[in-house]
């Protein structure tokens, strides 16, 4: 699935499907200026690490698309980058695909704005076939993680939806049903926003994989019947000692599945590991609206004035990972060299 994210090029529009209509319906968010692309990544018509990056490189283009040829317009169009990169504070992927785009227009130096406009284009375009490719590769590496008859407990969605196509987590299941392994998933609800039991079972549905919805206070039970043999999730971002950002839950799914003896796996391309952030401490952690929290549905559910806690993402520690799976393979503990390595060798 790959239709999520479409650019017409001929009309200059980004075309997102509305993630928050998911399941009931399937409508697009049409972008035609950056000030939408950032409207959408903030208000989550599209989520997802991967994708939200690949919709920020989008957004650039509109950029340039819209930006008038009057003197300073190199100036404004720079203001405006920074904007889209500054949507969203935890996702790495967001800052790294405007920074890609901007080292592009550095490195080619005095450009007209068509001209620019055509580069962006070009490389906004091969960002998001590269996702595509990357999440495949890793969810080849991923699926050897996976034994045939496993059911898989999966929090938030880091599928196709979550990125170009494909996904992380669940390409790492895709992978694993490709090659015949009957593989059953259990998707976190995952609130407030219910991304498991919206988008993941969405997503798995249309695919014909087993899946069933269950309660986030469920997990310890789950485990404890013997009910889940392997956790995989996906992350926002990756510090260099490997502690890993994801959906507000992630950390407490990863204390029961050590409690349990049951293994953990984080399922990510190297884009989401942030080099330059030490540990899990120094990863900023979004708090998003308390209307997420105290209305479901458009009712509210909690007294009128009480306050609210919505933080958006946790950090799991790297010591209660069993692997972290990326396009360059399933890096082991110690992370810290681990990733040093793979990130060297992506470079060369």
């Amino acid at each position: 699935m790959d239709e999520h994210i479409r650019f017409d090029c001929d009309a200059l529009e980004l075309h997102l499907l509305d993630q928050r209509l998911l399941p009931e319906e399937e409508a697009d968010f049409v972008c035609r200026a950056p000030g939408e692309v950032i409207t959408a990544l903030q208000t989550m018509v599209v989520r997802g690490a991967p994708a939200i990056g690949v919709t920020a490189a989008w957004g650039c283009v509109l950029a340039v698309a819209v930006a008038d040829e009057s003197e300073g317009w190199q100036e404004r169009l720079a203001v405006a980058l920074e904007d889209i990169a500054r949507a969203r504070p935890t996702a790495v992927n967001l800052r790294w695909a405007v920074d890609c785009l901007r080292a592009r227009w550095h490195t080619a130096g005095e450009l007209s704005r068509p001209a620019l406009l055509e580069l962006f284009l070009r490389e906004a375009q091969a960002m998001q076939d590269e996702d595509v490719a990357v999440c495949k590769a890793l969810g080849r590496f991923g699926a050897d993680c996976l034994e045939d008859g496993d059911t898989v407990l999966t929090h938030c969605n880091a599928g196709a939806l979550a990125t170009a196509g494909y996904g992380t987590a669940l390409g790492v299941i895709r992978a694993a049903v490709e090659r015949g392994k009957r593989i059953r998933v259990i998707a976190d609800e995952t609130r407030p926003f219910l991304q498991g039991a919206r988008l993941t079972a969405w997503e798995l549905q249309r695919d014909g994989i087993p899946v069933s919805v269950a309660c986030d206070n469920a997990c310890a039970l789950l485990m404890q019947k013997g009910l889940v043999q392997r956790v995989v999730v996906g992350a926002d971002r990756i510090a260099a000692n490997g502690d890993a950002a994801n959906k507000i839950g992630t950390f407490g799914v990863a204390l029961l599945a050590r409690h349990f003896g049951i293994p953990f796996y984080v399922a990510a391309p190297l884009s989401t590991i942030d080099p330059q952030t030490a540990d899990g401490a120094s990863i900023p952690v979004e708090e998003r609206p308390a209307g997420e929290v105290t209305h479901i549905g458009g009712r509210r559910v909690t007294p009128v004035d009480v306050s609210v806690y919505n933080f958006a993402f946790d950090v799991t520690p790297a010591a209660l990972i069993s692997g972290i799976v990326t396009e360059a393979g399933v890096l082991q503990p110690p992370y810290g060299p681990a990733i040093k390595a793979a990130l060297a060798d992506a470079r060369r």
